[in-house]
């Protein structure tokens, strides 16, 4: 009789068990079926290019598919040549200046403009329409009514600076190699400002009601109760914001090609990584007199490691500041 007690104890507690284990596996099968076309389609897009621009990065010569394996070669033309790594440095800088115009004008504006549209004022829908309109519209005609409006013969700009009796500062600036990057970088964050604004105005939105209150009953002004409060909660959308405008900056192309064509025009001012790669490895490099894929690829592979260090460092700090909470 005890032995029988005994056996149905034991039946008893499997039973729960086993159904939980099938459970969890059926929940894992689910999550599996609902991920794999998201994991197919990273790995045709993403991953194989990746892994095979890293492949071509090894290999030199004329065409798409260059088939002269060369190992490390490219690299260290890119690194070691005088020409290409003035060129190569060239483009990096330009790039680091092009993001910190971004983060300084860009994202800062952003938060100010997610500020201002939480306070509730009239126009709101107007307003948050206005600001985020341009980021709707093509990069291509954004740079091309851009060129029109600074033209310093007939553009809107100038026109409107002689009107007001500013002629003194009707200049060319897409044409001055001083001014053309910081020209461009400006219209660029007008464009894209739309979007951290956006993100930091829903981040914004999410903080509770109540720990504002709080604090304005124990006396802390609104710019008190935004840097003691708003902005600790809303660091991790800084942080996400900061990384997507890092990866955009790295991999820009089309703004430069709109307005200072791919060759970074003046006298590779504006050059970036992105046209630089483009110009090397499919718009023909003067230097090399075709398309080299294989050394195109090698500046690809550049940008990665770019991006990798720059989002591995951000991940290594997140996780750190989360543990730390």
């Amino acid at each position: 009789m005890e032995t029988h007690l005994k056996f149905d104890r034991q039946d008893k507690i499997s039973r729960p068990v086993e159904r939980s284990s099938s459970r969890e596996m059926k929940n894992r099968l689910t999550w599996l079926v609902f991920l794999l076309p998201a994991l197919v389609i990273y790995i045709l897009f993403m991953a194989v290019p990746l892994f095979g621009s890293i492949r071509i990065s090894l290999y030199t010569g004329e065409g798409i598919v260059p088939k002269t394996f060369v190992g490390l070669q490219n690299f260290r033309t890119l690194f070691f040549d005088p020409i290409w790594s003035a060129r190569l440095f060239n483009a990096l800088k330009n790039t680091v200046i092009f993001f910190i115009i971004h983060m300084g004008v860009q994202n800062t504006l952003g938060l100010l403009f997610a500020v201002l549209l939480t306070k509730k004022i009239r126009g709101f829908n107007f307003y948050r329409t206005i600001i985020f309109l341009p980021a709707t519209l093509s990069v291509l005609v954004i740079g091309f009514l851009w060129k029109l409006i600074l033209n310093p013969q007939w553009g809107a700009v100038p026109h409107l600076l002689k009107a007001i009796g500013l002629k003194s500062l009707v200049h060319p600036w897409l044409g001055d190699p001083k001014f053309a990057l910081i020209t461009i970088a400006l219209i660029s964050c007008w464009q894209w400002v739309g979007l951290p604004t956006m993100m930091y105005l829903a981040a914004l939105f999410n903080i509770p009601d109540e720990l504002i209150e709080a604090a304005q009953v124990d006396g802390a002004s609104t710019w008190k109760a935004f840097w003691h409060i708003k902005l600790p909660l809303i660091m991790p959308m800084i942080g996400i914001v900061t990384i997507l405008t890092f990866i955009g900056n790295f991999s820009a192309f089309d703004i430069i090609y709109a307005m200072a064509t791919a060759r970074g025009d003046p006298a590779g001012s504006t050059d970036l990584m992105g046209s630089f790669f483009y110009r090397t490895g499919i718009g023909g490099e003067v230097l090399t007199g075709h398309m080299d894929a294989g050394l195109g690829a090698a500046i690809a592979v550049i940008i990665f490691l770019v991006l990798l260090v720059g989002v591995g460092a951000w991940l290594l700090i997140n996780r750190k500041q989360q543990l730390e909470l």
